[in-house]
């Protein structure tokens, strides 16, 4: 079955419920799992909230210290559960393609992640990063919902 799962995160409550769920899929087919999170560089142009308030160093440290806090709770939880856990944490502008480089890096067999929950025009507008993974990568994509 799968030996070592992928398991990127945004800090959402359902990207928390995905790492739940990916926790234990691997504690069942006895994987491991390296949790990641891809930190947006600070723009100058920008629609994110946080960033239009932040200078590049607040942004920066604010950025980390909540990835971190992230990956730490993934920690516990795969501790908990007696997963073997890594970490990592990236920038990038494209997260779909940090989530796919990360997945062949670590010579991951599954990338598990949770939808975004957007339908109708938002979601063909938008777009997704889960949705962009499913397209782009070779290694096989669990998604939860």
């Amino acid at each position: 079955m799968f030996k070592h799962i992928l398991v990127p995160t945004d800090g959402s409550p359902l990207s928390a419920t995905a790492i739940d769920k990916a926790m234990t899929l691997a504690r069942d087919v006895k994987a491991k799992v390296t949790v990641m999170t891809a930190i947006e560089p600070f723009h100058v142009l920008t629609t994110n909230q946080s960033s239009l308030s932040d200078t590049r160093e607040t942004y920066a440290k604010h950025a980390k210290a909540e990835a971190e806090r992230v990956l730490a709770e993934a920690q516990k939880k795969a501790k908990e559960l007696g997963v073997t856990c890594g970490v990592t944490q990236v920038e990038a502008d494209q997260p779909y393609k940090a989530i796919i480089e990360a997945a062949e890096k670590n010579g991951c067999d599954l990338i598990a992640m949770a939808s975004h929950g957007r339908r109708g025009m938002a979601a063909l507008v938008i777009g997704s990063e889960t949705t962009k993974v499913l397209t782009h990568s070779a290694i096989p994509v669990l998604v939860y919902r």
